[in-house]
């Protein structure tokens, strides 16, 4: 849609950079407020933000190369080449990544895990929003032809040639669909993270709602070429949506299992020990 911000001589910067970029420092500012509101080192949790931010760039890649496994091997040299690195590759890659990264560096810290996976669940998906719109764009992450009213038609040859998204074709915005449910979800798990809640409540309530509208989305998301290693009507990210979905839900069947041993501390409460010790 505009994939080129701006040009200069030899230089040009693409939208979708700059708008993951801004997502990324939206997303780590978010996570200071609510550590720091939760009683935790905002210094720290912004570091394992860096961290998981690093290891979602690599994962991302990773899982876009294993999800089209028979195309790089008959075209390995594709592996390494501007077109790959441009894309921006496969969210749950890089989510399943920074997770990996963020268990290590946790324990590494001594960081209470729920606690810590709660305050990054709103900045999450407030930066994945406007990381689609940076998909938006780009023209990366097009969905299927439709003649529905609020349809996009790609006509900018840099887009076609960047991603190979298809020009003069009326598409599903998938890219807006997911931008504007994670912008729901995360009013939703801001609203949540103030109140008295248990701790993993807030990530847990992430899996679900992400892994939801991410399942439903697929559906009308255009994947030319993309293999379906288990066939039928579902392909790989749905099947990875329906795993977190049930890892979140399973959550919250063990909390009414399990008594909790304490009632969950209101964040306006904890402020005011900490400012009388």
């Amino acid at each position: 849609m505009f994939p080129q911000l701006f040009h200069i001589g030899g230089f040009s910067q693409s939208t979708y950079g700059v708008l993951v970029a801004l997502a990324f420092l939206v997303a780590l500012w978010l996570i200071s407020k609510l550590a720091r509101g939760a009683g935790l080192n905002p210094d720290v949790c912004v570091n394992l933000g860096i961290l998981c931010g690093l290891s979602a760039i690599v994962g991302a890649k990773i899982m876009m190369f294993l999800v089209d496994i028979p195309y790089y091997a008959h075209h390995p040299g594709e592996i390494f080449s501007l077109a790959s690195l441009k894309a921006g590759g496969v969210f749950y890659g890089g989510l399943i990544a920074a997770l990996i990264a963020s268990v290590v560096y946790i324990r590494r810290h001594r960081l209470p895990p729920l606690a810590t996976a709660d305050v990054f669940a709103p900045g999450i998906a407030l930066g994945h929003g406007i990381g689609r719109i940076g998909c938006f764009a780009a023209g990366c992450c097009w969905g299927r032809p439709t003649h529905l009213p609020w349809a996009v038609t790609f006509t900018n040859p840099l887009a076609a040639q960047n991603v190979g998204v298809p020009l003069g074709i009326p598409l599903h915005p998938t890219e807006l669909y997911e931008s504007a449910a994670e912008f729901a979800i995360f009013g939703i798990l801001y609203w949540r993270i103030r109140k008295p809640h248990a701790p993993g409540a807030i990530i847990s309530s992430y899996l679900i709602l992400y892994s939801a509208a991410r399942f439903l989305v697929e559906f009308v998301r255009d994947h030319p070429g993309e293999p379906n290693p288990f066939g039928g009507l579902l392909n790989t990210e749905q099947w990875i949506s329906l795993g977190l979905i049930a890892l979140g839900a399973a959550y919250f069947v063990m909390r009414r299992r399990v008594a909790p041993a304490a009632a969950p501390v209101p964040l306006s409460r904890k402020r005011t020990r900490e400012s009388e010790n």
